[in-house]
């Protein structure tokens, strides 16, 4: 008896260690979890990204598919070959398990089968644009993205905004701004509409190229929003007011500022530093770091400021040498008290904001035990 329970014992033990080692592997494995680029977000939330739950998803089919991946993609393969039909789920699976670029492509091809047996009877159904997008962005495969996208045979199957979002997320953070503004368009061929998400995307990339050709697209968009009377998000006003100001239009800059209903963030603070530096109100600005410098309470948020946006409002001052030594003594006292930092006003404006959790969503959450993965049956709940 003693010794029947030993080796029970040791059976479970043997089991828990392989499937320790097993998530381990697959933690390894999969690049979004050691990727610098797959925590690397400048401009959606992770609730539109929603990547880290696509990770999730990922290793929890891994782990169910654990040793017959091979097995599962020549299964697939031979579907294609025969032109047999392929399942819905087959082709989330086969989207969960890609981990290198010549597996997404024998996904693309999966899906160029898929959607032209689905196309007409799609309407309402599971949506897996944004399945492959978050699968490129995990995996740096932009170029993949664009190709997919843009395929005139998969026209339909991108008919979500999201899809466009996350792709020129990706896009913004590689540096290909012109292709970023090019999904505009293609967004607009495809017949999808824009969302705040897309405008907020759109103004970022206008106002990184900061050209003429950009600031003609800026403008058409700007009409077009309030033609539509669509409200512009908070962020979308940020960017609004930086490039107005890259582009030397001081008072179109003003116009936006004057829409925040807000100025007590960092990002205002800095934006309305850089405004009277350009609009040469040299006492304003004075005064205005003065009143920063001055709010030394340990209850209330001192103003920071960007080291860069400083060094600009210095160079305003060169030509008024008192008003310069006035400047200099706030700087120090900025400096002294921690109010000034390394970081730029890109920097600011395309960090992420917090996503705000309401306490419904994590009682919805927990609606399932953590342990057994089984319903609660609370009382708690139940009411």
């Amino acid at each position: 008896m003693a010794t029947a329970v030993v080796e029970g014992s040791n059976r479970i033990l043997r089991e828990a260690i392989k499937w320790s080692l097993l998530f381990r592997k697959l933690a390894l494995a999969s690049s979004c979890w050691k990727c610098p680029q797959g925590a690397k977000r400048y401009l959606l939330t992770e609730d539109i990204l929603r990547l880290h739950e696509f990770q999730q998803q990922k290793l929890a089919i891994g782990y169910q598919l654990y040793g017959e991946k091979d097995a599962y993609f020549s299964a697939i393969e031979e579907k294609l070959l025969k032109n047999r039909l392929i399942l819905k789920d087959e082709l989330k699976m086969l989207l969960h398990l890609c981990q290198t670029k010549s597996e997404v492509e024998v996904a693309k091809k999966v899906i160029c089968r898929y959607h032209a047996e689905n196309k007409n009877v799609a309407f309402g159904e599971f949506k897996f644009g944004p399945i492959f997008m978050r699968l490129c962005y995990e995996l740096d495969l932009e170029a993949t993205a664009v190709e997919v996208i843009k395929d005139q045979a998969l026209r339909g199957f991108f008919s979500d905004s999201t899809s466009f979002n996350i792709l020129m997320d990706l896009l913004f953070i590689k540096g290909h701004y012109e292709c970023a503004l090019d999904m505009l368009l293609e967004m607009k061929r495809q017949g999808v509409k824009f969302n705040k998400e897309t405008y907020l995307l759109a103004f970022a990339t206008c106002y990184k190229l900061n050209s003429s050709d950009s600031c003609k697209i800026y403008t058409t968009l700007l009409e077009n929003m309030q033609f539509k009377g669509d409200p512009m998000p908070r962020r979308v006003y940020y960017f609004a007011v930086a490039f107005a100001l890259k582009q030397n239009d001081v008072t179109k800059a003003h116009s936006f500022f004057s829409h925040l209903m807000s100025t007590r963030s960092r990002i205002c603070s800095n934006l309305k530093v850089l405004l009277l530096a350009q609009s040469g109100d040299l006492q304003g600005l004075v005064q205005t770091l003065k009143q920063a410098s001055d709010s030394a309470s340990d209850f209330v948020k001192r103003p920071e400021f960007c080291m860069q946006v400083l060094t600009t409002a210095r160079e305003k001052l060169e030509g008024n040498p008192a008003v310069c030594v006035h400047f200099e003594e706030i700087f120090a006292k900025l400096q002294a008290s921690g109010q000034i930092t390394s970081l730029t006003l890109d920097d600011l404006l395309c960090q992420i904001p917090p996503t705000k959790k309401h306490y419904t969503q994590l009682l919805k959450r927990r609606q399932v035990s953590q342990r057994t993965f089984k319903p609660l049956s609370s009382a708690l709940l139940a009411e």
